[in-house]
């Protein structure tokens, strides 16, 4: 199987969950600031939230357009957490995509679809917990 590299994204962090962070040609630029410290910033949350959920929707939108169906701009709500237990950190992802104008059972079969397709949902799979929904109700197939 041949892969070709559409697109590499270059940033640097400075300073960890308290640094920096930027993208090479400075599209993005972001101070960090630890959830609750009340200090001015983002986190890597937020970041992989807004990431996971744009990733997402363009898996969503491509694979409507194949099948020739009409979503309108798809409309992801990501809710990623900061977990600590025995074994250490770790995140876990709820998507919630909101698709109005369709019947459940498309909408339901579009988003299994996109998740197997997914750069975000395939990197994540097995590692994370992903728990996937489709108007606020659980969708069983996701992975």
């Amino acid at each position: 199987m041949t892969t070709k590299t559409l697109y590499t994204a270059h940033a640097t962090a400075i300073g960890g969950r308290e640094g920096h962070a930027e993208t090479d040609d400075k599209k993005v630029s972001v101070d960090f600031a630890a959830p609750g410290s009340g200090k001015l910033g983002t986190n890597p949350e937020q970041l992989f939230a807004c990431g996971y959920a744009a990733c997402f929707g363009g898996a969503l939108a491509h694979v409507a357009r194949l099948q020739k169906i009409d979503i309108g701009t798809p409309n992801i709500k990501s809710d990623v957490s900061l977990n600590q237990g025995d074994d250490g950190f770790s995140i876990s992802v709820v998507l919630n995509v909101v698709l109005s104008g369709l019947d459940n059972a498309t909408a339901e079969k579009l988003v299994a679809t996109a998740h197997t397709v997914c750069p975000y949902s395939k990197a994540t799979r097995g590692n994370i917990d992903v728990a996937i929904k489709v108007n606020d109700q659980p969708l069983s197939k996701a992975a």
